[in-house]
């Protein structure tokens, strides 16, 4: 599966738009990196821990967009794009989605 944010491939043709793919999770923080979090919030520096958390919820909701483009039947999704919205005091929505599509080589 190729994802691009793109809207082309270079040296593939799309020859078949399949419609609008997402896979999205909603995360709460945990007491135990928030702890953590205080900490270097004060010493300064990067916050790992959300680091780890952010990444680990985009990499699940792009999973659950390439098993969604899969089940179409694409072999490619175009147009990626992220969008993270909060639900309530620490819990948070992160989305991703794009345009399944069936490519070739040119």
């Amino acid at each position: 599966m190729i994802i691009t944010s793109c809207e082309n491939i270079a040296g593939k043709k799309i020859v078949k738009t399949l419609g609008l793919v997402k896979g999205n999770t909603i995360r709460a923080r945990h007491i135990g990196r928030d702890i953590a979090a205080l900490f270097r919030g004060i010493i300064g520096g990067e916050i790992v821990e959300y680091t780890k958390l952010i990444a680990e919820s985009r990499e699940q909701s792009i999973d659950r967009m390439i098993a969604q483009a899969e089940a179409l039947g694409a072999n490619a999704i175009i147009m990626l794009r992220f969008s993270t919205s909060e639900l309530m005091s620490g819990a948070a929505e992160l989305l991703a989605y794009g345009t399944a599509v069936i490519i070739e080589n040119e």
